[in-house]
């Protein structure tokens, strides 16, 4: 029997995104992501939001643009797979295990951002990004990418704003 492994979350950063390098300066991006589930309660007849908090890890030059334009509370559309990491604790000899998604593919979503990237307005020209602005859009950028580029926007010239691949901020 086949097996298919595939998540997709939007949400907002809980901190802002931590990057490292390899010995071979590969970039390692981790990030933390809330999503709410909203629901409306059968009790109170209210509508409740409960959040799930996700361990994410970005890998390579997706993870280097990721955290030059995220920050903390800003939204996040991401797309990749699930991982388990088992190990045994150092100090209690007890296995230990964390699931946690890989990201392959992001892109950007919300409204206006500053120049600063990831965050609230202000002064200044405000830039918009279309939905399929992402840093997996225009094929395959920096590898790793197990599903090919996609872009979830559509085709090319799909929308206003629509950014040509000079265009990339990075």
């Amino acid at each position: 029997m086949s097996s298919f492994n595939k998540v997709i979350l939007m949400g907002n950063l809980t901190r802002d995104p931590e990057i490292r390098f390899t010995q071979n300066q590969m970039a390692i991006c981790k990030v933390g992501l809330a999503v709410n589930r909203r629901f409306k309660d059968s009790q109170t007849d209210e509508w409740r939001e409960e959040p799930t908090f996700v361990d994410v890890t970005i890998f390579g030059k997706r993870g280097e643009a990721f955290e030059k334009y995220h920050r903390k509370g800003a939204s996040a559309f991401l797309e990749g797979e699930l991982r388990l990491d088992t190990w045994e604790d150092k100090n209690s000899g007890q296995k230990r295990s964390k699931l946690y998604v890989v990201a392959n593919n992001w892109e950007f979503v919300g409204g206006s951002r500053d120049g600063g990237g990831g965050g609230g307005g202000g002064g200044g020209q405000a830039q918009r990004e279309p939905a399929g602005a992402s840093s997996g859009g225009y094929g395959d950028y920096g590898g790793g990418n197990a599903g090919g580029g996609g872009n979830a926007g559509g085709g090319e010239g799909s929308g206003p704003g629509f950014l040509e691949a000079d265009d990339t901020p990075f």
